[in-house]
């Protein structure tokens, strides 16, 4: 399992030119599920989501999580993150779970971090979004389990 965060001032997700979530500071993801994932690894890997420290403290220094901010979590789906790019001009997926795996976990992931956060907001798993925001620093970390 794979995960983008970063840190935004702003962010929002569109499908269909309508606006399906958005929020303020916080911490975007994006969500990658690979063949092998398990609900152990969606457990783990919310946690610290959750409690990465992606936020300046009073002496500049991150030591604060999206959790203590308050801040928002918007949660995307992007199933690319998975890709092989070792060869070639092309990705292969061959590493990315199916869709109805990818699917089950993404929404273990999304029901995992609404118990440990009163703000989630998420994209939609299979659409085709636009997605925007204001990436803050830009702060931008990635987390493989």
């Amino acid at each position: 399992m794979i995960t983008l965060l970063q840190r935004v001032k702003q962010a929002s997700v569109e499908v269909n030119e309508q606006c399906i979530a958005e929020i303020d500071q916080g911490v975007l993801v994006f969500v990658g599920i690979e063949k092998g994932d398990s609900s152990e690894l969606v457990a783990r890997l919310v946690e610290r989501v959750i409690n990465y420290r992606l936020f300046a403290d009073a002496e500049e220094k991150m030591n604060l999580s999206v959790k203590d901010i308050n801040g928002g979590l918007l949660l995307v789906p992007q199933f690319t993150l998975a890709a092989n790019t070792q060869k070639g001009l092309r990705p292969s997926f061959a590493s990315a779970a199916p869709p109805d795996i990818g699917y089950q976990l993404f929404n273990e992931f999304v029901d995992a971090a609404k118990q440990h956060h009163p703000k989630v907001c998420t994209g939609q798993f299979g659409a085709d979004m636009q997605v925007k925001l204001i990436n803050d620093g830009p702060v931008t970390f990635w987390l493989h389990s």
